[in-house]
């Protein structure tokens, strides 16, 4: 069963983050700059929570409120569903799926190591896939 590590092993391991203290329009510009739907809130090192485009729409847009004047921890969902490297991608899966959530932290022994989307996810097994096809091919084939 593939885990978490083998996943982020294959992929940009950045952290991008925010501090809570900040408006929820300077997070949505840290966003676009680094072209992600999502962005870890922390202090000092320490994950108080997530923010997302979905976060942005429920809580903000639709509530009529402020990206300028909205601090980004009265946007972010606080204490987010996390995953360990040592998880399997299908528990990943399930969390995604069952918690209706498409971004997951990486957390070791209370340290951020990364965060996993679906998009990763999905590519991941894909190429898992295509492996495993071109070796079950080169078996029967040899």
């Amino acid at each position: 069963m593939k885990s978490v590590k083998q996943l982020l092993d294959t992929k940009e391991a950045r952290i991008v983050s925010v501090a809570e203290s900040i408006s929820v329009l300077d997070a949505l510009k840290v966003m676009t700059e680094k072209n992600i739907s999502a962005v870890l809130v922390m202090e000092n090192e320490k994950l108080l929570g997530i923010f997302t485009e979905r976060d942005y729409a429920r809580k903000i847009i639709l509530q009529g409120k402020s990206s300028k004047d909205t601090l980004i921890r009265e946007a972010m969902t606080p204490n987010p569903i996390s995953v360990t490297l040592s998880d399997s991608i299908d528990h990943c899966m399930e969390l995604m799926t069952e918690k209706h959530i498409r971004h997951l932290p990486i957390v070791e022994e209370r340290e951020v190591r990364g965060m996993v989307s679906i998009g990763d996810v999905v590519k991941f097994i894909i190429a898992d896939q295509k492996q495993t096809i071109s070796q079950l091919e080169s078996y029967i084939s040899g």
